[in-house]
């Protein structure tokens, strides 16, 4: 094992046989790595594409397309450009060869090739690089030696050797990897492509076909390896991704803010981001629900309702079709006309492509009679009859168009008509909580919720289908209604997804009860449940504190177990009603004499009382979502949008504050839980109200 942070090192002074000479030879492969790589990207911005499109919109595609891969070239210094090295035994594929020679490939965050097309770094994602995160001493994977690369700002400063097939060699955890992951963090989330670990590695190489759902405690990793899967997709599948696309749905803005910088830096620049308010923002939401009303209008007993209430115009025609053509006049007969409505209904199609259909239908009865009639109808006469005028009244009126935000506005407004359409579906109770009060004038003037808009997007899909993308990645995924889900599954219909949460974590009163639950409501039942049970980012002694909730919380959960090598550090602290904020404030302090970002998670309702003594101390503070930097580390977090984010020291102040700010005591609690792990080093608790029960140290 080698760990030289200088010329010289451990294993002696600079000389043939110490590690200065290695370390100057890596040096020297990572300068030649990086001049081939501005000459990689020299070459795509000399490229001339004046006379290779054929028109002006494939040279505009063409030419966005370079810029995509000028961009992707980009040396950032202070990125790594390779972390690591393999040394196999033999070349892939030879492993039984006899007398060939192994060979030697860096592993990094983009493939790097020099002038005669060799590579000098391989691309972390390409299947000779998965024995960097999956080879050990019980399965080396014909790897001789496997090196990993420690760096400062960018700088190469140090590397450690793993030799997996010396038996000589003991079984000993990687220092360089252990600091990697307790590296303090200033800024947004950050790629995890040199510690990725094999049970994260099996997740993220899963393939595009099936969906995969990963139940991962807090610091696991989760969402990294959600993102990295979708760079490590775009890799193996990016034509078939390309045409499709690809979108990453977060819990909120700040949340998609601290991660939007990981696939970037992974090359990836096409992904786009969204939250489930996002997809679904068909109305401006100005109303806010009651937990109940959000509940009810969540459930997807609701997806029934709405589908009554799209079908609930359709009329049984009284009346034949007569159209006129020249002198002779073609007479389908009502009762034949409701045939052609009962089948359109029986068949189960959108209703929109249905209204299209009905008009065709109605056309071709009045072709079998012309046939019939001794002429020769072909299809452009179908056309003419479908568009004419008694053909097209006669649809109309069987199967009216419908405008998806009208009928939700009108089954919001109309209790008569809610009633109707929820007859056996929802109790009158349950009607009464989610009717407005005072009906609506109008689409825009409504004063739709959140809850709402998702239930026009279910209407839109009722009427027209929603396009499928071809991989979705869900983050936060345990805090979504059946109807939310609903809506994201629409998203990815035709492709796959990746969904990630936590059951513990759940903060929404209509959070879900089980995988197996939402997995169906999402259309994907099928999906592979994962479960990440080994935190790499939250202390021992921080996840085993927060662990004591999960009884309460989440009992079919197991607690997280920490690897990390140092237990953190942890204070809970009581203090006097009167002297709470001032203690909070001196925490913070505290921390700030430490390296790191600092996020102070608060109760929604105190705020504004801790912003102001923040202020009057003089301590400047950011607000979620806001990227961090040297001179600005404290972030002051509501604790309702604390999911997701992470920082090297947490201050949390008034836990049974945070607890009694939500609708009911077991949200209340998974809140609590989720303030709790945030913490990457240190946890101070400041209280002056007691700690809720469950906190209360096991009795021996």
């Amino acid at each position: 094992m080698h760990q030289p942070s200088e010329p010289s090192g451990p294993s002696g002074p600079s000389g043939p046989s110490g590690p200065s000479e290695p370390l100057g030879r890596e040096h020297a492969h990572l300068a030649a790595s990086r001049a081939a790589l501005r000459a990689m990207r020299a070459d795509a911005e000399a490229l001339d594409i004046k006379d290779v499109a054929a028109n002006w919109v494939n040279a505009e595609v063409l030419k966005a397309q370079i810029g995509d891969r000028i961009a992707a070239l980009a040396d950032l210094a202070d990125t790594p450009l390779f972390f690591g090295r393999l040394d196999f035994l033999h070349p892939p594929g030879a492993e039984h060869a006899e007398g060939a020679e192994g060979v030697q490939f860096y592993i990094g965050r983009r493939h790097v090739h020099d002038g005669d097309g060799d590579p000098m770094v391989i691309d972390w994602r390409a299947p000779v690089s998965q024995p960097f995160y999956r080879a050990s001493r019980r399965e080396p994977m014909d790897v001789a030696l496997r090196r990993r690369f420690g760096y400062t700002g960018g700088e190469l400063t140090a590397y450690e050797d793993e030799h997996l097939t010396d038996p000589a060699e003991e079984e000993t955890t990687s220092r360089l990897l252990q600091s990697e992951i307790e590296r303090p963090r200033v800024g947004p989330m950050r790629d995890i492509v040199a510690t990725i670990q094999p049970e994260q590695d099996e997740i993220v190489r899963a393939g595009i076909g099936g969906t995969v759902c990963v139940q991962g405690a807090p610091g696991t990793g989760k969402t990294a390896v959600g993102l990295h899967r979708v760079a490590y997709l775009l890799y193996a599948h990016r034509e078939r991704l390309a045409r499709t696309g690809t979108l990453v749905v977060g819990p909120n803005r700040s949340f998609l803010h601290y991660i939007e910088q990981v696939l970037p830096a992974l090359g990836e620049l096409q992904v786009k981001q969204a939250t489930v308010d996002d997809l679904v923002a068909h109305v401006p939401v100005r109303g806010t629900d009651t937990a109940q009303a959000a509940r009810i209008k969540g459930d997807a007993r609701m997806a029934q309702v709405l589908r009554r209430a799209v079908r609930s115009g359709i009329t049984m025609p009284s009346e034949p079709v007569v159209v006129v053509r020249g002198s002779r006049r073609w007479r389908v007969p009502a009762y034949e006309v409701e045939e052609l409505v009962c089948e359109l209904m029986e068949r189960d199609m959108r209703y929109g492509a249905a209204a299209e259909a009905l008009p065709q239908r109605i056309a071709h009865a009045v072709l079998v009679r012309m046939e019939a009639a001794g002429e020769a109808p072909d299809d452009r006469v179908q056309d003419a009859v479908a568009r004419s005028r008694p053909v097209k009244d006669a649809a109309k009126a069987a199967w009216p168009p419908v405008d998806p935000a009208k009928l939700v506005l009108r089954l919001l407004s109309d209790g008569e008509f809610l009633a109707s359409c929820a007859d056996g579906v929802l109790t009158e109770e349950e009607q009464k909580e989610i009717l407005w009060d005072r009906p609506a004038r109008g689409v825009k003037s409504a004063p739709w919720s959140a809850a709402d808009a998702v239930l026009i997007d279910e209407a839109n899909d009722l009427v027209r289908r929603t396009p499928s993308l071809g991989h979705v990645v869900l983050d936060e995924a345990q805090d979504l209604s059946p109807m939310q889900y609903r809506a994201v599954g629409r998203r990815c219909t035709t492709g796959s997804a990746t969904i990630l949460g936590d059951l513990a974590q759940g903060t929404t009163p209509w959070a879900t009860g089980s995988w197996t639950e939402a997995l169906a409501h999402l259309g994907k039942p099928e999906a592979r449940v994962e479960e990440l049970t080994r935190g790499f980012r939250v202390p021992r002694e921080v996840i085993a504190y927060a662990s004591r909730l999960l009884p309460s919380i989440a009992p079919g959960l197991a607690p997280a177990t920490s690897v990390r090598e140092s237990a953190g550090d942890m204070q809970v602290r009581g203090v006097a009603a009167e002297a709470l904020t001032a203690a909070v404030i001196e925490a913070c302090h505290e921390s700030l004499e430490r390296e790191g970002s600092i996020g102070l998670i608060t109760a929604d309702a105190r705020v504004p009382v801790v912003a102001e003594a923040l202020a009057a101390a003089g301590l400047p503070y950011l607000s979620p979502g806001e990227e961090t930097s040297a001179g600005a580390r404290l972030t002051l977090v509501p604790a309702s949008l604390a999911k997701g984010l992470e920082y090297d020291y947490v201050v949390l102040d008034e836990p049974a504050a945070v607890v009694d700010g939500e609708p009911d005591a077991r949200t209340g609690l998974r809140r609590l839980y989720v303030a709790l792990t945030r913490a990457v080093s240190g946890l101070i608790v400041v209280h002056a109200a007691p700690l809720p029960l469950e906190l209360e140290p096991p009795v021996r």
